[in-house]
């Protein structure tokens, strides 16, 4: 598959009863405490939003008043004129923009509904012919690749299969969990939608594209150039390291800036899988609303971003790489979307 990455001693008698007593009494009121912590840590998160149905019902029905605006203007325009057209953003004014679902659940940016053209220029383009895209409905991005601490989350709750992937010795915690393969990315969202009750899944090829760019036509959503105080990535030009432009490891997630929609290491750090299935290019039955292409023989998956082994090509906007489902590498994790 093209551009595919490869896997790789005890008290006895009476006197000992007040001590079990003292001990069972600290171990109860330590629990108390951790309870009551919990309580007080998801009442005062301010992203665990009391009223956050409320609130993303308003957003829905102002995004489709906003999209329906639109319309008219944008099927004017002859499919040429449409496909050169400036991204839209239908973002509405004073709506929710973050949020949690619960404590300690991944924190989560709405991206606003929006219409862009996907793929990537003749003088750029790999396998990423240009179509358009509109996506009609706001949704939900994870602000942060899925860390080892929520991946963690997971295993203790005797979910994800109970793996524990190998940090490779760079970290755990809030490094972005690798060793990714696309089941494993499936089972953390099927475990984190029935522990929250909301519908958390995969992004889209084309979600992933018009989260990534922001609203933007370059490269990258930076501009044009990308440097290695922007993103982790290979940014030497023969491969040494370890050095501040080709680290040889993840990062912590968030130790770059994010791009215009708020979202932090689209490009680089680990590769993202995607819901979609693998085809060498984009053709005319590439979906134009958003939505994932399963079509066809789906062994092989899309992962999206590139990575900190990656150089900046492969971290365009428009770059895209397969891999079969159950492969699983050190370059692998995951960001996770949820529908509103």
């Amino acid at each position: 598959m093209a551009g595919a990455h490869v896997s790789r001693g005890a008290r006895h008698g009476l006197r000992s009863f007040p001590c079990k007593r003292t001990a069972t009494l600290a171990v109860a009121a330590a629990l108390a405490a951790a309870t009551a912590h919990a309580q007080r840590s998801e009442t005062t998160d301010s992203l665990v939003r009391p009223n956050l149905e409320v609130e993303v019902a308003e957003l829905k029905v102002k995004s489709t008043a906003l999209v329906a605006s639109a319309f008219p203007r944008l099927a004017a325009l002859s499919p040429q004129q449409r496909l050169a057209a400036a991204p839209e953003i239908w973002r509405v004014p004073g709506a929710i923009t973050e949020f949690r679902d619960c404590a300690g659940c991944p924190h989560m940016v709405v991206i606003p509904a929006g219409e862009f053209t996907m793929g990537s220029p003749p003088a750029e383009q790999q396998a990423e012919a240009q179509h358009r895209v509109t996506i009609a409905a706001p949704f939900a991005v994870s602000k942060f690749e899925i860390t080892f601490d929520e991946w963690e989350a997971c295993v203790r709750d005797s979910a994800c299969s109970n793996i524990r992937p190998n940090d490779e010795g760079w970290g755990r915690g809030q490094h972005p969990v690798i060793h990714m393969s696309f089941d494993t990315a499936k089972a953390y969202v099927a475990w984190l939608s029935r522990k929250s009750g909301k519908p958390y899944r995969l992004l889209s090829e084309a979600e992933w594209e018009y989260a990534a760019r922001a609203g933007t036509t370059t490269t990258f959503a930076f501009g044009d150039t990308l440097s290695p105080d922007r993103a982790n990535f290979n940014g030497s030009t023969d491969g040494s390291g370890p050095s501040d432009i080709n680290r040889q490891k993840t990062l912590p997630v968030g130790s770059f800036p994010p791009n215009a929609f708020g979202l932090h290491d689209m490009h680089g750090n680990v590769s993202e899988w995607v819901e979609d299935c693998w085809h060498n290019d984009y053709t005319e039955k590439a979906p134009t609303d958003g939505s994932a292409w399963v079509e066809g023989e789906c062994t092989g998956r899309v992962l999206r971003g590139g990575s900190w082994e990656d150089s900046d090509v492969e971290l365009r906007s428009a770059a895209r790489v397969g891999e079969y489902r159950h492969n699983s590498s050190y370059v692998d994790g995951l960001r996770i979307a949820r529908s509103l």
